[in-house]
C-alpha cells in the first residue's frame, strides 16, 4: 500500500476547466438531471471523479441556486487509508463551507455469493436514499464517468447479457440517483483537477486484480484502447444508443402485456397461446421475462435458460405440459399458457401431473429444467465424443457423459420411487436398490425425495450429483454422447 495516496496538481488555469464545466451543464440539461433551485446530495469518496463532481457543482451552486449536502461513507476496509479519505473529504468541505455527513456502515451480505463490495454498494445507496429523504434532497449525485460506463458495458458483455445489460448505467435512475459526469472521460476529469490545482485520493484497492472490474480496467480496456483509441467514448455512446432502443422495446413489451396477459386476484396470469407464437422472438423473450419478473421478490430478470424453457412450453408443448420454476408454475392449457404463483413450502408432488401425483419433468435433448426441491438446474445436450472429452474426461459430480446409442428418449427428471433400481458405476453392472444406495450414502429419508433422477425409458441414467448408471457410460467405441450437467440456481442469478 502506498504511504501517500493524495495526488496534488499545480494550477495552470487553462481552458480545460470551462470545457468540463460546459460538458456537465450540457449533460444536465440534455438528460434533465436537475433544475435550478434544487437540493442535491453529493456522494464524495475523495477520488478524482467525485472530487471533480463536487467542485463543479459547488461552482454552479450560486448561479443555479443549488443547495448541496455532501455524504462520505467510510467502510474502514483499508484502515488508515480509509480514515485518510474521510479526513480529506472533511477538509475539502470545510474549505468551501459545505455541510458534510459521514457514514460508517456495518456491512451485512444480503444475498448468497454477494461480494463485500456489493454489500458496501448496497449499504451506501440505501443510506444515501434515506438521508435524501431526511434532509429533503431532490437528487443524489454520484461521480461515475464514461470510463466507468465502458467498464460496466464490457463487464456485462462478458457475462452474456442481453440489450438491457449493454445499456450500462443510466444518467438518472427512478430512485433519484443521477450521474452528471457520465458523458465525460476520466482523462477530462483529471485534466480539470490539474487545471484547478485540486488534490484527490487514490484508492489502493482499485489496483488489485482480485476484482473483476479492476481486471477489465487494468488489463482488458487498455488492449481495446490500443486497437481503438476512442474505445471509451465509443462504448459510452453505444450504451446511450442501446438505451433508447431498450426504452422503446420496453414500452412495446408493456403494451403487449396489457393486451395479451390477463390477471386474476390469486396472482394467476394467462397469455393467449396463438397470439404469443405469432410475436417476433425478441418480443416473446421480453414478454416472458416481464411476466416472470412479477413473481420474483427482488424483481430480478430471469436467466436466458429459464426464459427459453418457458418459450418451449409455448412453442413445442402439448396441452397439459408444465414447467416448475422456483416461484411459478407454467402450464399450457386450452389455448393459453397459465402462470401460477407457488406458495412458500409448496412441493411439486402435491400438484397433480398425471402420474399419480408424482412430479415428472420432461427433458428433451437439448434443454434445461429447473428442479425446485434442490434449487438446481439440470441441462442435457448432444455432443460428439471428441467435443465431450474437451469438457473433461472421466466423471464428476456436476457433469457426466452418456453413450447416446445405449438408451432412447424421451428423457425426464423425477424423484425417487419405491422399487427403483440402478447399476451404480463402479459395481461392474451389479444392480442395486436405490433405497439401499441412499442408505449407504447416509441420505436421510426426508432428503431422498428431493434428489433428482435423470431417467430414460431403459432406466435411471444418473442419480444427479451422486452416481451414474454403469450401463449407459461412455466406452472406447462411443461416438455420440449426451452430456448432462447440474448447477445451483443461485449461481445463475448472479
Amino acid at each position: 500500500m502506498a504511504a501517500e495516496t493524495t495526488i496534488t496538481r499545480q494550477s495552470s488555469r487553462s481552458a480545460a476547466r470551462p470545457a468540463l464545466l460546459a460538458h456537465l451543464v450540457r449533460t444536465v440539461r440534455q438528460q434533465q438531471l436537475f433544475v435550478p433551485g434544487q437540493h442535491l446530495l453529493v456522494a464524495v469518496s475523495g477520488g478524482p471523479d467525485s472530487t471533480a463532481l463536487l467542485s463543479l457543482l459547488h461552482r454552479l451552486a450560486q448561479s443555479w441556486r443549488l443547495m448541496l449536502t455532501v455524504v462520505h461513507c467510510n467502510y474502514g476496509f483499508r484502515g488508515a487509508e480509509s480514515d485518510g479519505d474521510e479526513m480529506f473529504v472533511s477538509t475539502f468541505c470545510k474549505e468551501r463551507q459545505l455541510p458534510l455527513v459521514i457514514h460508517r456502515p456495518k456491512l451485512v451480505k444480503r444475498r448468497q455469493r454477494s461480494s463485500l463490495q456489493a454489500a458496501a454498494r448496497d449499504a451506501r445507496y440505501d443510506f444515501m436514499k434515506q438521508l435524501a429523504r431526511e434532509v429533503g434532497a431532490d437528487r443524489i449525485a454520484v461521480g461515475h464517468t464514461a470510463n466507468d460506463q465502458a467498464e460496466t458495458v464490457l463487464m456485462w458483455l462478458l457475462r452474456g447479457t442481453g440489450m438491457a445489460g449493454l445499456t450500462g448505467m443510466p444518467y438518472a435512475r427512478e430512485d433519484g440517483i443521477i450521474r452528471p459526469l457520465l458523458a465525460a472521460t476520466r482523462e477530462e476529469v483529471v485534466a480539470y483537477l490539474d487545471d484547478e490545482g485540486l488534490t484527490y485520493r487514490c484508492d489502493s484497492s482499485n489496483e488489485k486484480p482480485l476484482y473483476h472490474r479492476n481486471r477489465i480496467r487494468k488489463e482488458l480496456l487498455p488492449v481495446i484502447t490500443r486497437l481503438a483509441p476512442a474505445a471509451v467514448r465509443l462504448l459510452q455512446r453505444q450504451a446511450d444508443l442501446l438505451r433508447e432502443d431498450e426504452r422503446y422495446l420496453a414500452e412495446a413489451t408493456n403494451e403487449l402485456a396489457r393486451t395479451l396477459v390477463s390477471h386474476d386476484s390469486r396472482g394467476v396470469q394467462r397469455v393467449d397461446h396463438r397470439a404469443f407464437i405469432e410475436l417476433p422472438v425478441a418480443l416473446q423473450r421480453r414478454l416472458v421475462r416481464a411476466i416472470l419478473r412479477t413473481y420474483e421478490g427482488e424483481a430480478r430478470a430471469s436467466s436466458f435458460r429459464v426464459v427459453e424453457s418457458v418459450r418451449r412450453i409455448f412453442l413445442k408443448g402439448r396441452s397439459g405440459a408444465r414447467l416448475f420454476l422456483r416461484q411459478v408454475l407454467v402450464i399450457l392449457d386450452q389455448g393459453s399458457v397459465r402462470f401460477s404463483p407457488r406458495a412458500e413450502g409448496d412441493h411439486c408432488d402435491e400438484i397433480g401431473s398425471g402420474q399419480g401425483g408424482r412430479e415428472i419433468l420432461p427433458l428433451p435433448v437439448p434443454s434445461t429444467v429447473y428442479w425446485a426441491r434442490t434449487n438446481q438446474q439440470i441441462q442435457v445436450q448432444r455432443m460428439n465424443c471428441r467435443d465431450a472429452e474437451v469438457l473433461g474426461k472421466g466423471f464428476s459430480q456436476g457433469r457426466v457423459m452418456f453413450d447416446a446409442d445405449r438408451f432412447s428418449e424421451p428423457l425426464s427428471v423425477r424423484a425417487w420411487q419405491p422399487g427403483d433400481r440402478f447399476s451404480p458405476h463402479g459395481m461392474r453392472g451389479k444392480s442395486k436398490k436405490l433405497q439401499d444406495f441412499f442408505t449407504d450414502r447416509k441420505v436421510s429419508r426426508h432428503e431422498r425425495g428431493k434428489v433428482p433422477l435423470l431417467v430414460a425409458p431403459e432406466g435411471i441414467l444418473w442419480v444427479v450429483g451422486m452416481r451414474q448408471d454403469e450401463r449407459f457410460i461412455i466406452r472406447d467405441g462411443t461416438t455420440r454422447c449426451v452430456v448432462a450437467s447440474v448447477s445451483d440456481r443461485a449461481l445463475e442469478k448472479e
